[in-house]
């Protein structure tokens, strides 16, 4: 992680593997581009650290962590890259879905 890139939070997965959230993309991608966001950090870096559903993402070393009721909607989605040392979150987002009930 280069030193521009300075944390906004960090948090381990229930798995005990360190997830980080930097600057740029907690404030360029995901305030920016889901504002609704902006005002829970909490509940993304908790979505990370005990969420109530996971899967994996379409792209290969990713995870979607979701948790229910915290954040603007009915679900707060958080997706992981593990394709770095430490892990990063990469977006987040408020979702009405029920993560479960997705169509694949």
């Amino acid at each position: 992680m280069e030193a521009s890139e300075d944390l906004v939070g960090e948090i381990n997965d229930p798995d005990g593997r360190r997830v980080v959230l930097i600057r740029p993309v907690w404030e360029e991608k995901i305030s920016r581009g889901h504002p609704e966001i902006a005002g829970h950090l909490d509940a993304v870096l908790e979505t990370v650290a005990r969420p109530d559903h996971t899967e994996r993402d379409p792209l290969p070393g990713r995870i979607r962590f979701y948790r229910r009721s915290v954040g603007p909607s009915q679900w707060l989605l958080v997706v992981v890259s593990f394709e770095q040392e430490p892990a990063r979150i990469i977006t987040a987002l408020a979702t009405r879905k029920d993560p479960k009930q997705w169509k694949r």
